[in-house]
């Protein structure tokens, strides 16, 4: 395991945990991942301690689940998976896209909040959700309730393949987003949620009160805009090919949410290192396969033969 150094504080993330199965022209290949325990390491691996709340299954998908967040360093609170881990099954679209197939613990996945889960909340100086169940009422209640206090970083990251109800979703997501210190929104949410472009979904977010809004467009880079104003930055330009993308979105959060730990930026020159800094952490976890965060640094201790997990 490759962590930085800890800054201080501490994280929970509240979301999906499954196994990633890949299939392409190479064959089959199964990876640990799942956005909100792509977060959670990620957070980890930028030296925040961090805790994940998420479903997992006391079957063989659950225990590799179990060792992948113990060799990272991330503490589990696992809820109880009544149709065993969640699966993904992920195939290639033409421009390089994934697109995925859910299994059934997938789409019906829950999460309850134990009174350790309830207290690591409470410890933590961030807690950021992601790719949670927005559209069934009864979560979203049960998670109100469990964050009630709590600073915010959501990524609603809606899978097709997981939505049932679109508009639930949205009233859903936006009851916690107005109270959030950070929302991450991409173009695909846009074009998923809300039939419009992302420019006016940063807007419609800022305007039911959110704190700041991370909206990233893939090769278009990214802009974060709060009340200090508005920041944009470009793609990061890095040693190496890009490999895979399926994980930038979720170092993004993770890198930004890492930089909120201590406290949000006051001064726009702020909010613009921190961006900038995740677009760089972004690029370098697209220089190798899956979900793991990397940063420029790592990426270069191995170039030098220097190996992380």
């Amino acid at each position: 395991m490759t962590t930085e150094t800890s800054p201080g504080g501490a994280a929970v993330v509240i979301g999906d945990a499954l196994i990633d199965e890949i299939r392409d022209e190479a064959g089959v290949r199964e990876f640990v991942g799942g956005a909100a325990l792509n977060v959670a390491v990620g957070l980890r691996r930028l030296g925040i301690p961090t805790t994940l709340i998420a479903m997992v299954g006391e079957d063989v998908a659950g225990a590799h689940i179990r060792e992948y967040l113990a060799d990272h360093g991330v503490r589990l609170i696992a809820s109880a998976a009544p149709h065993g881990s969640s699966r993904a099954v992920v195939t290639r679209t033409a421009n390089g896209e994934p697109s995925y197939v859910f299994n059934r613990a997938a789409q019906e996945r829950t999460v309850r909040y134990s009174d350790d889960a309830k207290a690591a909340i409470a410890g933590a100086d961030i807690v950021a959700v992601s790719c949670f169940p927005f559209d069934v009422p009864a979560e979203v209640e049960a998670l109100a309730a469990a964050v009630e206090g709590a600073r915010l970083a959501i990524d609603p990251n809606p899978r097709t393949g997981m939505l049932s109800d679109r508009e639930e979703f949205v009233r859903g997501f936006e009851r916690l987003a107005a109270r959030a210190d950070l929302v991450k929104v991409g173009a695909d949410d846009a074009d998923v949620l809300y039939d419009g472009d992302l420019d006016t979904l940063r807007a419609r977010l800022r305007g039911l009160g959110v704190t700041a809004v991370l909206a990233t467009a893939g090769a278009d880079g990214a802009v974060l805009e709060s009340d200090a104003g508005s920041v944009s930055a470009p793609i990061s330009a890095l040693p190496g090919r890009v490999v895979d993308t399926v994980g930038a979105g979720d170092a993004t959060l993770a890198a930004v949410a890492a930089g909120l730990v201590d406290g949000a930026p006051e001064a726009v020159e702020g909010w613009s290192a921190l961006l900038e800094r995740a677009m760089d952490v972004a690029a370098a976890t697209c220089r190798a396969e899956g979900g793991l965060l990397r940063t420029p640094e790592s990426l270069a201790a191995a170039d030098r033969g220097v190996h992380g997990s």
